[in-house]
């Protein structure tokens, strides 16, 4: 049995990823959810303009997403505010990795970015 269910306006593709009590999923609404693990409940959500395929990573509290709205975008994990983004100018179904200082994604663009985190 579910312990809560949490419903979006799109399909979600993306695998979700939790730090401390919170879970951050993508869907195809276009949003990156943050989302209380306890609850279930919305702690806040970012728009990216584009669905949000790529499953979220998280580093340094910073959640990195690829959206189809061709770009990668930073968003701080407490408060959901942007922080960063980068365009690609294709759509970004792959999900990011961090490493060290870099973080990595490929676009539909044909290529792989590394940016710094």
């Amino acid at each position: 049995w579910p312990v809560w269910r949490f419903r979006t306006k799109g399909y979600v593709f993306s695998s979700p990823t939790v730090l401390g009590s919170t879970v951050f999923v993508g869907s195809a609404d276009g949003f990156l959810y943050a989302v209380d693990a306890e609850t279930g409940r919305q702690r806040w959500k970012y728009g990216t303009g584009g669905a949000v395929t790529s499953s979220p990573v998280v580093a340094n509290d910073v959640v990195y997403i690829g959206s189809n709205d061709g770009a990668i975008h930073a968003v701080d994990s407490r408060q959901g505010r942007g922080l960063w983004h980068y365009e690609t100018g294709s759509p970004i179904p792959s999900s990011p990795l961090v490493s060290g200082d870099t973080v990595y994604i490929g676009s539909t663009d044909n290529k792989v970015y590394a940016l710094p985190t």
